[in-house]
């Protein structure tokens, strides 16, 4: 029996017209293979606004939340009526709209009341542009004939509660999916489950952090062992760069799961980076393919790397951060010093992106989002406050407006030269690079730049070792 999992983002559920192609692509499917399992998000922008409209109710302003219930309102019915016969199911749908929105709207008038939005509330808010979608498309594949049921992920994804970025319980989701699915699938239905959410132990919703339709969408394949999944969004597949900023970047058309692992850590927004976690130990293929090219045949991330022309087959960048250093002539040969800074970064709940140390061990440099940069140094300060009044460090400070430019290629392992093209690159294009970084898996090589730089330097990159390489 062939088991698929199919994840549409929010622009291939963005509007009536986008969701009728969701579902002709859906349709297409039903008779190739066994069983489907269709995973959505909520409509473009619908999860933004329910976050700006929580954020306002908290700083009390009523008018801006309500005139956002009123926006999302107006939106959702215009794709219901769009999509939906009148004799059929549009009314009852229309009421489904209804009572999530008001559930919406009685949550800004608590927050309003408390001024604050907890990270469990916002939880709770921002999960109800998937539930909407999920039935609307649920709703069309039954006028167009099809078996079909929504699904809140609620009852299937079980998770800790570390609200806003939960993580999956695997062995009790596992049982969920199994005694919840199963059943559904084995007699023919097509369920449409909500990405992007699920549950604690106890029944409190919980989000995957943004952008976790992907990991919803890989959680499900592996708890089902499908055949493959296969990731919808507006683009043919992963690409060299980033196309707003290289026009000429192209598809690739392989790359295996730590190549793609990689891209997502480092910045590439066509997958969440966690999404291949679930699938790597049953080697399940990912496919990443465009809703509105669906002939197109996309990317397939598998296991084995396949090699590429001149080896790097992507670069990315991640903007918005800042390069924190801590250094003193002191620091050489004293144990626990990096052990002890980076207690401290862990303490304010930064997340290090990349790490860099000279030899000499005179000094430690990683790179933070620039919104953390601040508390780090205070948390590092506090715990060398010994070892700066000894002098033994002189100081920690942090560089902003950095980016981290990262090639990534497995065909870099091993290959005499690449680092040098890299660097060569950069050098032509008079790009002066202020740190650097190469994991022992020889996946990728990161470089940090001047945030001014960013731009020119994806660009060169692209031009000088992926498209001449």
């Amino acid at each position: 029996m062939t088991t698929l999992i199919m994840k549409f983002g929010g622009t291939s559920v963005g509007n009536a017209d986008a969701i009728g192609q969701v579902a002709d692509i859906v349709l297409g499917y039903t008779r190739k293979v066994d069983r489907l399992v269709v995973v959505v998000s909520a409509m473009s922008g619908v999860t933004d606004a329910l976050i700006r409209g929580a954020l306002a109710a908290a700083s009390g302003d009523e008018q801006a939340y309500r005139a956002i219930v009123n926006d999302l309102r107006a939106g959702h019915y215009r794709a219901v009526k769009a999509l939906l016969d009148p004799g059929g199911e549009q009314a009852p749908l229309l009421t489904t709209v209804d009572n999530y929105l008001d559930e919406f709207s009685a949550f800004c008038h608590s927050v309003h009341i408390l001024g604050e939005v907890t990270p469990r509330a916002m939880d709770a808010i921002t999960s109800l542009g998937e539930r909407i979608s999920a039935r609307i498309l649920a709703a069309l594949l039954r006028q167009r004939g099809v078996h079909s049921q929504a699904l809140d992920a609620t009852e299937l994804i079980i998770t800790d509660n570390t609200f806003q970025n939960a993580a999956p319980l695997t062995d009790v989701t596992r049982t969920r999916v199994s005694a919840r699915l199963n059943p559904l699938l084995d007699e023919g239905v097509i369920p449409v489950v909500t990405g992007f959410i699920g549950a604690t132990e106890q029944g409190v919703t919980t989000t995957l952090g943004r952008g976790g339709s992907d990991y919803s969408a890989a959680i499900l394949g592996d708890c089902l062992d499908a055949d493959e999944v296969w990731i919808w969004t507006d683009v043919d597949g992963v690409m060299t760069a980033d196309p707003r900023l290289v026009p000429d970047a192209r598809v690739i058309p392989v790359l295996s799961y730590s190549e793609v692992g990689e891209l997502a850590y480092f910045g590439a927004k066509v997958l969440h980076p966690k999404t291949i976690l679930p699938i790597i130990e049953r080697n399940i293929p990912l496919w990443v393919k465009n809703t509105f090219n669906p002939s197109y045949p996309g990317t397939r991330i598998t296991r084995e790397p396949e090699a590429a022309n001149g080896q790097v087959k992507a670069v990315t960048a991640i903007q918005g951060l800042s390069m924190v250093t801590v250094e003193g002539r002191g620091m050489i040969g004293v144990p626990g010093i990096a052990a002890r800074t980076f207690a401290a970064v862990a303490s304010q709940g930064a997340s290090v992106l990349m790490i860099s140390q000279a030899s000499s061990e005179q000094s430690i440099c990683f790179v933070i989002p620039t919104k953390t940069a601040a508390p780090v140094i205070r948390a590092i300060e506090e715990e060398m406050a010994l070892e700066l009044v000894r002098r033994d460090i002189d100081r920690v400070w942090a560089l902003d407006d950095v980016v981290i430019v990262t090639a990534v290629g497995s065909g870099m392992r091993g290959t005499p030269g690449i680092a040098a093209c890299i660097f060569g690159a950069l050098g032509r294009a008079n790009i002066n690079v202020i740190a650097i970084a190469q994991g022992s898996s020889e996946c990728s090589i990161s470089v940090v730049v001047a945030a001014n730089d960013a731009v020119n330097a994806v660009r060169q990159l692209h031009k000088e070792v992926i498209a001449n390489g």
